[in-house]
């Protein structure tokens, strides 16, 4: 028979995996009697965790909710999915930073050294608005492993599900990408890895739910600066106006002072070219939609590109023109 904290232990993770448990089942998973069993209960009763009984032919018991926290026991995997959670949390900017920085540090002091080395390599960097929805799922071995690489400063290797086939070679035998891992960063809602991509020799962001890392890393590397020197300004130069995947993206210059812009321009890139003029860069569902977006500025506009954005123009200005009662073809 284990010994009673080990038991103890045993039995409260077994209650917190489902609602209800009958007694003889709970007496048969821990291999002692149905009598030890509900003296194990009482003692949790006595620590604060809020056992019911359940009635019934059976006969057993439930976790219920309590007026107050009891302490809680979590699996390996659990504890570094809350390390990450809460430390993400304190950087998101939502108003619970202070709050998630001091559960986050009462969470680590009890951690074993191993888990606790595990959330020690992950920095998390958040780029973008807090209430951005939630992307598709990161296991946590991936996070791990990819923040221990960013911390150890060692060269990553690894596959990228989903990304467009090189334009030679076999598909199927693709080599891995090879990258000096920088940050990781979270932005609409998505994980991403910055990183220096050795093979194509320039700055990359890889989304990182595609990434499955691949074993052992790679040498240590001495960290390049990324461009700007920010990395919250990189990311975000990188994606406004490509954070929602736009179909339909341009480019133009406004005259207006880029503060007046910036404050309508919803996820565009805005940067000034003069007192009075500006470059945008922006996104949207059709070029058509675009072009009347940007026309809303009630300004000049030089367009630099695409061609299809001229042309959404020049559709949309026949268009009003014939509104308007003028001579449009």
């Amino acid at each position: 028979m284990p010994k009673t904290s080990a038991r103890l232990l045993a039995l409260l993770s077994l209650l917190q995996a489902r609602r209800d448990w009958p007694g003889a089942l709970l007496a048969e998973r821990l291999s002692v009697s149905p009598r030890t069993v509900r003296r194990d209960v009482d003692r949790l009763r006595e620590l604060g965790y809020p056992i019911t009984a359940v009635k019934g032919p059976d006969g057993g018991y439930r976790l219920d909710a309590g007026t107050h926290l009891p302490p809680l026991l979590f699996d390996d995997e659990q504890a570094v999915a809350l390390a990450v959670a809460l430390r993400t949390a304190a950087t998101t900017g939502a108003g619970i930073e202070e709050a998630a920085a001091r559960a986050l540090t009462t969470v680590r002091q009890v951690m074993p050294a191993r888990l606790r080395r595990r959330v020690d390599t992950l920095r998390v960097t958040a780029v973008g608005r807090p209430d951005d929805a939630p992307g598709p799922g990161v296991p946590g071995g991936v996070l791990t492993a990819v923040g221990s690489a960013v911390h150890a400063r060692e060269v990553l290797r690894f596959d990228y599900t989903g990304a467009a086939p090189e334009p030679a070679g076999d598909p199927g035998s693709a080599p891995p990408r090879r990258v000096e891992p920088h940050h990781l960063v979270t932005w609409g809602g998505r994980w991403y890895l910055v990183a220096w991509d050795l093979d194509r020799a320039d700055w990359r962001t890889f989304r990182a739910d595609r990434i499955v890392p691949r074993t052992p890393t790679g040498p240590r590397f001495a960290p390049r600066e990324v461009p700007g020197g920010d990395v919250a300004a990189f990311v975000a130069a990188r994606f406004r106006g490509g954070s929602r995947d736009w179909p339909c993206r341009g480019e133009v210059v406004v005259d207006l002072p880029a503060a007046a812009v910036a404050r309508h321009a919803r996820d565009g890139v805005v940067e000034a070219v003069g007192p009075d003029r500006c470059r945008l860069v922006m996104g949207s569902w059709s070029w058509a939609g675009l072009a009347a977006a940007i026309g809303a500025f009630d300004a000049d506009i030089e367009v630099v590109g695409p061609d299809e954005l001229r042309d959404a123009f020049a559709r949309l200005g026949r268009r009003y023109a014939r509104a308007a009662g003028g001579a449009g073809s």
